[in-house]
């Protein structure tokens, strides 16, 4: 009969696993951060070739206070036109998506993955946007998602979502001048006073507030 004893490993074995393991996971994570960083300087090479002071000021990277915690923001292009909020989204694959769903999915040949509707996320930077700057009408502050990979809607994209390729022309759309440029001063201003520090720290304790918020979804 054979032994139904589990198979014991060597030790040495054991620890080859565990190192494959952690570098896997460690290679994937930097995958993810760098495929963000990558549509992120590709949005803002755009935003800063077509987009020129003193009509337009670009902030990239804002951290934000909002509620009991903090806010990561992409980008917040102020102009006189409008204060446009972006989510940068680097994407590959077919996407499925709804305006009002609270995932969309993304297939990459036969796998399948849930990602939170980025206009939901988008929403919250928008609210944490107008809270700080309650001076202007609410229609003045605008949500705009941009994907930067390859990725492709399957479904028809979302209102408020716009590729790459398309950022520029979505943005000459706003062509009323709404905001003085003293104004335009003032919100930049205000909203590089407001901002915390860039560092290792903020993005710990942003990520931090986000384990708080969601550990019971």
């Amino acid at each position: 009969m054979e032994s139904l004893l589990p198979i014991l490993l060597p030790p040495a074995l054991l620890v080859a696993l565990a190192v494959i393991f952690f570098l896997g996971y460690a290679v994937g994570k930097w995958g993810m951060h760098s495929a963000e960083n990558t549509g992120e300087a590709r949005v803002r090479q755009v935003l800063t070739t077509s987009f020129k002071a003193p009509e337009y000021h670009l902030l990239n990277n804002i951290t934000l206070p909002y509620e009991d915690g903090t806010t990561q923001i992409d980008h917040i292009l102020v102009s006189i036109k409008g204060v446009f909020v972006i989510e940068t989204k680097h994407f590959s694959g077919w996407i499925f998506a709804g305006e009002k769903s609270q995932y969309w999915t993304q297939v990459i040949y036969n796998f399948r993955n849930k990602t939170p509707n980025p206009l939901h996320q988008n929403y919250r930077h928008v609210k944490a946007v107008r809270g700080l700057l309650d001076f202007l009408p609410r229609e003045q502050i605008h949500s705009l998602v941009v994907f930067t990979g390859d990725a492709a809607f399957k479904t028809a994209v979302p209102k408020g979502v716009v590729y790459l390729h398309k950022l520029t022309e979505y943005l000459r759309r706003f062509d009323e001048d709404v905001i003085t440029l003293n104004r335009l001063q003032f919100i930049v201003g205000r909203l590089e006073c407001t901002r915390y520090e860039i560092s290792r720290q903020t993005d710990v304790e942003h990520k931090a507030y986000l384990n708080r918020k969601y550990r019971d979804h």
